[in-house]
């Protein structure tokens, strides 16, 4: 699992765990370190953009992530054996069908990803596991501090390769950038 998030002036990586609460403590330590780097003067302090992205072994082709649920029903245990089921991400959100939306516009960015070539897909179901836990803390950490948040499943590269993948990824970027000029 991926996190990543740039700027004009700014820019940095993370690999979090791929765990569920294992992963909180380096997303939110890389969260707040983007919150705390704004500068109020500058007009790119509004153009944060947090970015996810993670593997989804079944996909044959890119999924741009609409949404994610408060809820945590992993089919498997995480990398620290932890397996919930129908648990609240946020229990002070209320109960497991409550959702956080990104605000940036999915559907255009996915139409113009496919003009591009991509073969690419909008997605309302970012699974019930780490990628769908990590999604919603990022989505609500964003809309706590007016930035925005999303998430970008990819298959295997034995599904499409990572040359391709990589394309893939400064398209996006470059869509995205356009999408928050």
């Amino acid at each position: 699992m991926s996190s990543s998030t740039s700027t004009s002036n700014c820019s940095c990586h993370s690999i979090l765990e791929t765990a569920g609460q294992g992963a909180l403590v380096p997303l939110y330590q890389t969260l707040q370190s983007a919150i705390s780097s704004k500068d109020p003067e500058s007009s790119n302090s509004n153009r944060i953009i947090w970015l996810h992205f993670g593997v989804n072994s079944d996909a044959t082709r890119f999924a741009i992530e609409h949404q994610a649920v408060n809820e945590a029903t992993f089919r498997c245990p995480d990398e620290l054996g932890w397996k919930p089921q129908k648990v609240p991400i946020v229990p002070s959100d209320g109960g497991i069908s409550r959702t956080r939306e990104t605000s940036l516009p999915v559907e255009e960015m996915s139409k113009a990803l496919a003009n591009k070539g991509y073969d690419v897909m909008t997605s309302d179901d970012a699974g019930r596991f780490v990628c769908n836990y990590v999604y919603y803390h990022s989505l609500r950490f964003a809309e706590q501090n007016g930035i925005k948040s999303l998430f970008v499943h990819v298959p295997l590269f034995s599904t499409i390769d990572e040359e391709t993948q990589m394309q893939f990824v400064a398209s996006l970027l470059e869509v995205l950038a356009s999408s928050v000029s």
